[in-house]
């Protein structure tokens, strides 16, 4: 009981460890914000130009495959699912075409799913959410077969939750399933223990790219 409760205390520590750099990292990001305003409009006259002539020389292809994603899952004895092979890690601008679903890693759009405890009853861009599961976000999705109370349970947990985020993918095998970098797991409900032992090992967790990035001031 003592080792369970210093779990829990540890967990609730690291997590406001990251809430006040989160909000450390708003501060500094608005000062810098307003100081490059003016270098931004006239960046976006430039690159407004280079996309342009970039996406015409793709021979007006709106869909990029994640050529480099190229494995397939190994189950452990956990039952976390574990993509074999590297994930890409460009930034683009199209469609990307993932061999999972939701995709858990790969080519992605450069601004990131705010993943910030934020809960979307609606779909979102899976180029978005792959950006921040590249910033250690953990990403909880269901489908049409998910109990309204599992969808509400699930939300209550997202929203207490920083670094995560949850919306709805029909197209998924499972009623519920968690996405991290590299890493995916289908629950029961929520309240599988498995739940719980997911976000303790990947939010912020060891397969983070890019951990610390921001999980806010991105798309919401």
């Amino acid at each position: 009981m003592a080792a369970k409760t210093n779990s829990s205390g540890d967990r609730k520590a690291r997590i406001e460890a990251m809430r006040r750099a989160e909000r450390s990292r708003e501060r500094r990001n608005r000062i810098l914000t307003i100081g490059a305003s003016v270098l931004i409009v006239a960046g976006l006259v430039v690159g407004g130009t280079v996309l342009i002539r970039s996406q015409s020389d793709d021979n007006g292809s709106s869909v990029a495959g994640d050529s480099k994603s190229t494995g397939k899952w190994e189950t452990g004895s956990d039952g976390v699912k574990t993509w074999s092979a590297k994930l890409a890690q460009n930034h683009v601008t199209k469609t990307v075409k993932y061999p999972m679903e939701p995709p858990v890693g790969g080519d992605h759009n450069p601004v990131w799913q705010n993943c910030n405890g934020d809960v979307y009853d609606k779909a979102i861009k899976n180029e978005n959410a792959v950006h921040s599961l590249e910033h250690g976000a953990v990403w909880v999705t269901y489908n049409s077969k998910a109990s309204e109370a599992d969808v509400k349970a699930l939300a209550e947990k997202v929203k207490k939750t920083p670094y995560t985020l949850m919306s709805p993918v029909e197209d998924q095998k499972d009623p519920i399933m968690l996405s991290a970098w590299g890493h995916q797991r289908t629950v029961t409900s929520a309240k599988d223990p498995n739940l719980d032992k997911f976000f303790e090992t990947y939010v912020q967790g060891k397969q983070t790219p890019e951990p610390g990035a921001a999980c806010t001031n991105g798309v919401s």
